[in-house]
């Protein structure tokens, strides 16, 4: 087991950062692209402009540039060096913000450090870690009365999500989808990728197991958005 995550952490980081990254979100149909907006719109409302914002899993800036002109600070942290290299670039102008080349799992920050934590985009199943102990950590950094938001994908937007990563697939971000073995929400390359989603009735057994308050809504029936109360 502990292979098989290695091994995807490096796909990502090898495969999956910095320009070819932002090919994959270049690539993206009209329906994904509502998606994502959808995404950044929920977290913006509940930003306010004295608050300090953490991002886990920042890539190469895409989320923070769009959060930092809500916020009084923005912290965007990711494993890969190179997506941090072109967030910089990307995030050029934004003094609000700062990176962090570090591990989610293990982020290095003192306690109660943040009003709002994001980790989006199926971040929660893409970082392949323990997520109990992801959403832990997230806690952790986050101050008395602020929140902690993690998003994976709605069951509705199965066929988008799939026809995205088949645009992904032809373009040669990832390895051909292994058709006879993707289904139920779970997307499978024949080069050993791997993607799988965190359901509503998974994030209440993971919040609940951990004794925390939270709130799950659909977005634009796309996201599925697990709000924790700190």
């Amino acid at each position: 087991m502990l292979q098989n995550i290695l091994n995807m952490s490096d796909y990502y980081s090898e495969k999956l950062s910095a320009e070819r990254l932002v090919c994959v979100y270049e690539l993206a149909q009209p329906e994904v692209q509502r998606y994502l907006a959808a995404e950044i719109e929920f977290l913006r409302q509940r930003i306010h402009s004295t608050g300090r914002v953490l991002e886990l899993g920042c890539g190469y800036g895409r989320v923070l540039k769009e959060l930092a002109p809500c916020a009084a600070e923005a912290v965007g942290i990711d494993t890969s060096f190179a997506n941090l290299q072109m967030a910089r670039g990307f995030l050029n102008g934004f003094s609000n913000c700062s990176l962090l080349q570090m591990n989610a799992v293990e982020p290095g920050f003192k306690p109660r450090q943040f009003d709002i934590v994001v980790c989006i985009q199926n971040g929660i199943s893409a970082f392949h870690v323990d997520q109990a102990d992801l959403i832990s950590q997230a806690v952790a950094v986050t101050r008395p009365g602020g929140r902690v938001l993690f998003s994976s994908y709605s069951e509705r937007f199965w066929q988008c999500r799939l026809e995205w990563f088949r645009i992904q697939a032809a373009h040669g971000l990832l390895g051909e989808i292994d058709e006879n073995a993707t289904a139920n929400g779970v997307i499978v390359c024949k080069d050993g990728f791997r993607a799988t989603t965190v359901s509503p009735a998974e994030f209440k057994a993971l919040t609940a197991s951990l004794n925390l308050s939270a709130e799950i809504t659909e977005v634009a029936e796309s996201a599925i958005f697990c709000e924790i109360f700190a």
